[in-house]
């Protein structure tokens, strides 16, 4: 059954928990730069999410951990400046606010003050309360994120499906509970069981978004170079490639290449 959907000019954290009210699904995306930022947000996503997985497809690390908060802000605020309707979301790196609540309180503000976001996104529950609520008192939006915390995988040593077990299950929904009382105003769950993830999204009044998490949650979430066929060695069973860019995208160089060599480019009607 399709849902009829409020037009909205301009996203904010008041739209996300109309639209989980109303039933209609969110979409998120992430995005890194200007140019992809404004192709995102002029096919009406939700919310574009400054990922710190640009340490991964922006710099080609192995893992989210070396991206610093300066590159962060840099990410953000070019984002920022191409966003007209969507929310703003901007991971927290790593170490800008796991053990001390008051670093926790500074990162977030540069990150509100120099990039002119709309919000940040944090990872963990119970262990970085104190983080979250300073960040709140502060009048600074959060989003949560439980489930598979990338900032933690060598804490996990994998990226297996999380939360299998009933005792880390437990946890997690009390710490989905918990982020929704202290203030958050949605969570991301990354990899978790579907009937898990769903159980969250009815237990609590946030909006719930997934990420191999299953359809039972109120959006979804995929890092945008994923769902464009620009990556070709990530194939995780969440993943929806709705072109391949890869491909195309080096098929177009190889034959600009070939066009130089003949000196095919540029012809007559190419040139001043």
């Amino acid at each position: 059954m399709s849902v009829a959907k409020k037009e909205y000019k301009r996203i904010t954290v008041k739209s996300l928990v109309e639209m989980k009210q109303n039933g209609e699904k969110i979409s998120m995306l992430t995005s890194y730069d200007y140019s992809m930022a404004k192709i995102v947000d002029a096919a009406n996503v939700d919310v574009i999410l400054v990922g710190d997985s640009a340490s991964n497809v922006i710099a080609g690390h192995e893992t989210t951990l070396p991206v610093t908060l300066d590159q962060m802000i840099y990410h953000a605020s070019s984002v920022v400046r191409a966003a007209k309707r969507a929310l703003v979301v901007v991971d927290i790196p790593f170490g800008s606010y796991q053990s001390d609540s008051k670093e926790a309180l500074r990162s977030a503000i540069r990150i509100m003050k120099e990039s002119g976001a709309h919000a940040v996104k944090v990872e963990g529950g119970s262990e970085i309360k104190q983080s979250v609520i300073r960040i709140l008192e502060a009048g600074i939006p959060v989003m949560g994120h439980l489930g598979l915390t990338p900032q933690s995988i060598y804490k996990f040593g994998t990226y297996t499906v999380r939360a299998k077990e009933e005792e880390e299950a437990h946890k997690l929904k009390e710490d989905a509970k918990m982020l929704e009382e202290l203030g958050c105003f949605g969570i991301v769950l990354e990899k978790i069981p579907a009937k898990l993830a769903k159980e969250v999204a009815e237990s609590v009044s946030i909006p719930i978004i997934g990420i191999g998490a299953g359809g039972g949650v109120d959006g979804q979430v995929l890092v945008v170079h994923d769902l464009l066929g620009m990556t070709h060695e990530f194939n995780p069973r969440f993943l929806r490639r709705y072109m391949n860019l890869y491909e195309d995208m080096g098929n177009a160089i190889s034959q600009y290449v070939d066009d130089v060599k003949s000196r095919d480019f540029p012809n007559e009607n190419e040139s001043y």
